[in-house]
């Protein structure tokens, strides 16, 4: 199983924005696009559903920009992945609400019910205050600077 491309720049900039929520202001898709190295075009397409999914608000104005729409301890990655993929079922057979006609002599159901169930299970256990902490240690130890 492979994550797309949204789901990995949807994480990296909503890790991006918990690492910032320090700051005191909501954050420009620039100052993201630029630290993270990500098409500012890119990001404003991802921003989409996460706001959709409650996960991002954004602020108008000459002071505009993003903030986390919860708290960090309270985003899962699997709340960001769930709102750039959808469904992250590792077959059909075992999406919610699928009907599979071969469920009843299938030997291998129970195997991808249980797959599921383990990566959506790690997924949830990863938040996002705990990824933003990483981000932050890792940039003062490579620069030597506490980084905000």
């Amino acid at each position: 199983m492979k994550f797309s491309t949204r789901s990995r720049y949807g994480l990296r900039f909503m890790t991006e924005l918990a690492a910032r929520e320090g700051c005191g202001r909501p954050v420009f898709l620039k100052e993201i696009s630029s630290a993270q190295g990500i098409s500012e075009k890119y990001l404003s397409k991802l921003v989409i559903p996460l706001k959709a999914a409650g996960l991002v608000v954004s602020e108008r104005g000459a002071n505009g920009g993003y903030r986390l729409g919860r708290q960090a301890v309270d985003i899962a990655a699997l709340d960001i992945v769930k709102a750039l993929e959808g469904d992250i079922a590792p077959v059909d057979c075992v999406k919610p609400g699928e009907k599979c006609v071969r469920a009843g002599v299938c030997p291998a159901k129970d195997m991808w019910m249980e797959l599921d169930g383990v990566i959506s299970g790690f997924l949830a256990s990863k938040t996002l205050d705990v990824l933003a902490k990483k981000t932050i240690e890792l940039r003062e130890a490579e620069s030597g600077m506490y980084y905000i």
